[in-house]
């Protein structure tokens, strides 16, 4: 004969969770709001007012060939002895015909030596743009994959490097260069990069020599 199932009470003493729907939707909620106030952080960010971390130091080791049609290469060995601007341009970028003029005037009056530095562009297409608007550059290097421009810490095209005469980057402008910034920031700088080895070779030849005995 077969025994009546027993039914088994509830255990009170046990609390039972219950998943509410409510918490999922202030989960998601939180999580949304977490990224969009990231988003809108990082957007609110100007690009150009971030400092870069080779401010200071050595340019970073690195030989390129020239554009098409320019004889002399680019290379970290030809940043060193004298002031010069390195800029970073390419022949499909807008901002770098907005900047252009100021390279040749720059050119023109010989402030200061400029290199190119040309970033993943075809090289008839560089070569044809440079032929175009006038190439301001002594020297050119033709960055076809990027890397050299990567270990420059490039954002994008154009930036422009002010570099000491000891190849160390002094100054870094993010986006195309203007007047303002050409005239109240680059060149009081480069001004005061001359001023600096002048200095030092007056102090060299004022030095007195150590008489012999």
């Amino acid at each position: 004969m077969n025994k009546p199932a027993k039914h088994l009470a509830p255990d009170l003493s046990v609390p039972v969770t219950r998943w509410r729907p409510w918490r999922g939707y202030i989960v998601a909620l939180v999580v949304f709001a977490a990224i969009g106030i990231l988003l809108a952080f990082g957007l609110g960010l100007d690009p150009k007012r971030i400092p870069s971390p080779l401010i200071g130091k050595l340019v970073p080791q690195f030989e390129l060939p020239p554009v098409t049609g320019r004889v002399l290469g680019l290379s970290s060995k030809d940043l060193q002895g004298e002031v010069s601007l390195v800029n970073v341009f390419a022949s499909w970028c807008a901002a770098c015909l907005e900047e252009h003029p100021l390279f040749m005037r720059l050119k023109r009056d010989r402030i200061v030596p400029i290199h190119g530095l040309n970033y993943k562009d075809a090289p008839a297409d560089a070569a044809a743009w440079l032929d175009r608007h006038g190439d301001p550059y002594t020297r050119t290097g033709a960055d076809r994959d990027g890397r050299v421009a990567i270990d420059w810490g490039v954002y994008g095209v154009p930036e422009t490097f002010v570099i000491d005469r000891a190849g160390r980057i002094a100054y870094k402008h993010i986006g195309p260069l203007n007047e303002r910034v050409l005239e109240e920031t680059v060149l009081p700088l480069i001004a005061r990069l001359h001023q600096e080895r002048d200095g030092d070779r007056d102090a060299g030849r004022s030095t007195p020599s150590t008489p012999r005995e």
